[in-house]
């Protein structure tokens, strides 16, 4: 495996579980020396990753908090460039696809506002607050995590959609604001096989065959499996790609030129 991290620190959000952990291992297996392990509530979960990114060779500094909360992130920020020596790449990982709502018929106005809270206020107050900090220190890079609902729309979950796509203008406008200092990107992969989709009503009734029969690769990943993709984005390799995004969904939603 490519060492591409070596001495840089990680700070990945929602790192307690699926892809956030899944993340940080690689980041250690490719050489950061530090990670910052992110979890809101799953603490159990965010030390099971730290002894793994520990394993991996680097040290790992579990940090929580609510991203909804601005004071939550400030505090955040603060302990990531105090106690744990600054940030050269942080990935917001943290989402929510409103997975218990099966129809957009079921959609209400409180699953509307934490989706976007989460998604568009949460994602642009990380990439505010840990941004400016990295470009005072004259370098960094920023990866939002998005989804292909971006091109495909979600009559799911429509807020979904609406929370992903929002990404897109956090990641173009901050690509301007931190330049040169700081790049920031969206990976957008499709379906990965994690815990959440597993146990998803339709994914096991059928929907997993239809999604994997559509799509060209003709398989549907496991999340470690998108890890170096997601983080080609972070790496020296990429820079000079600042304020695009990147889609990885085995050409299921194939676009036209």
């Amino acid at each position: 495996m490519e060492r591409r991290f070596e001495g840089r620190t990680f700070m990945v959000t929602g790192a307690g579980t699926g892809f956030g952990a899944e993340l940080s291992v690689r980041a250690a297996q490719e050489g950061a020396a530090r990670v910052l392990v992110h979890y809101r509530s799953s603490s159990a979960g965010a030390e099971r990753t730290a002894e793994r990114v520990r394993e991996a060779g680097a040290e790992a500094l579990i940090v929580q908090g609510d991203i909804t909360s601005w004071a939550d992130i400030k505090r955040m920020a603060e302990r990531a460039f105090g106690e744990g020596g600054g940030v050269d790449v942080l990935i917001n990982n943290v989402g929510d696809m409103a997975s218990g709502q099966a129809s957009g018929k079921e959609v209400t106005e409180e699953a509307i506002d934490h989706v976007l809270a989460v998604d568009i206020k949460g994602t642009m107050l990380m990439v505010h607050e840990f941004g400016q900090r990295m470009a005072e220190r004259g370098r960094g890079a920023i990866v939002n995590v998005g989804s292909t609902v971006i091109v495909r729309g979600s009559p799911r979950a429509p807020q979904y959609a609406a929370g992903k796509y929002g990404l897109l203008g956090i990641t173009k406008s901050y690509a301007k604001a931190l330049a040169p200092e700081v790049r920031a990107n969206t990976f957008a992969p499709g379906f990965m096989e994690t815990e959440a989709l597993l146990v998803r009503p339709e994914w096991k009734a059928g929907r997993r065959e239809l999604v994997r029969e559509a799509t060209p690769t003709g398989r549907i990943p496991a999340p470690a499996e998108m890890t170096g993709a997601a983080l080609f984005l972070a790496s020296d390799d990429a820079h000079h790609i600042t304020g695009s995004y990147m889609i990885a969904d085995g050409g299921y939603s194939m676009l036209g030129a």
